[in-house]
């Protein structure tokens, strides 16, 4: 069942995490060219790829975003408005933050899209978070025949921040994924799939919409619109 708005206003977001595989490309390229440049959180990606594959992942997608894109780097801490990467070959986890304090930067978005919520938090006003999360990279064995995957991300996320992850599924050939947005649900987080009939490969995106309870199944072109609105800042 899908969150009312009154419920998502008293949460407050503070990471989005993406998996992908076939088809991701062109899904990525499309999802970044909408997030604006005052987009307040990390958002950190999987996409599925060769392990001989290199850097130019990276490269192609910054040339369609306006906010800053690397490859995740083990025990790097992660940051607000920044798209990391996992790198290739290797599971990509966040480690649980310490007690510490941790704010995401002010906020300043417009108004995007058509899917009208209330704020979730001031633009003024630091974030809480219970420390400062990092990354771990990891060569354990592929999951799904997958590494990095979907599933490995997801779950260490879900561990990490509970109830404050935005959980995203896109076009790809398999099922992983749906395992980890099942622990992004089960924590409380929220949850978003492509729909089926916009992915280049619906596999993905069919897989976790038949496991698990998704808050948002939306077309491509409308996942981003609607995070931005879900972020969105009062005047």
């Amino acid at each position: 069942m899908r969150k009312s708005t009154e419920e998502l206003n008293k949460k407050n977001f503070e990471i989005v995490v993406v998996g992908t595989s076939l088809g991701g490309l062109e899904a990525l390229t499309l999802l970044l060219a909408d997030l604006p440049q005052s987009f307040p959180l990390p958002v950190v990606i999987v996409q599925h790829r060769h392990k001989s594959s290199h850097n130019r992942l990276t490269y192609f997608l910054q040339k369609q975003s306006s906010l800053p894109i690397t490859e995740a780097r083990d025990k790097e801490e992660i940051l607000p408005g920044r798209v990391y990467l996992a790198p290739a070959d290797y599971h990509l986890l966040i480690e649980s933050p310490s007690d510490e304090e941790f704010s995401l930067y002010e906020n300043d978005f417009t108004e995007w899209g058509s899917v009208a919520v209330e704020s979730i938090h001031n633009s003024k006003s630091p974030i809480p978070n219970r420390g400062t999360p990092k990354f771990a990279l990891s060569t354990e064995a592929p999951v799904c025949y997958a590494r990095p995957s979907i599933d490995v991300l997801f779950e260490s996320a879900a561990d990490a921040f509970g109830e404050k992850v935005i959980g995203i599924i896109l076009t790809g050939a398999n099922s992983d994924g749906t395992k980890g947005l099942a622990k992004i649900k089960a924590e409380g987080g929220l949850t978003f799939v492509e729909e089926p009939a916009s992915a280049l490969c619906p596999a993905m995106p069919a897989s976790a919409i038949a496991n698990v309870e998704v808050d948002w199944i939306l077309p491509l072109s409308k996942i981003a619109p609607c995070l931005v609105n879900l972020l969105r800042i009062k005047d």
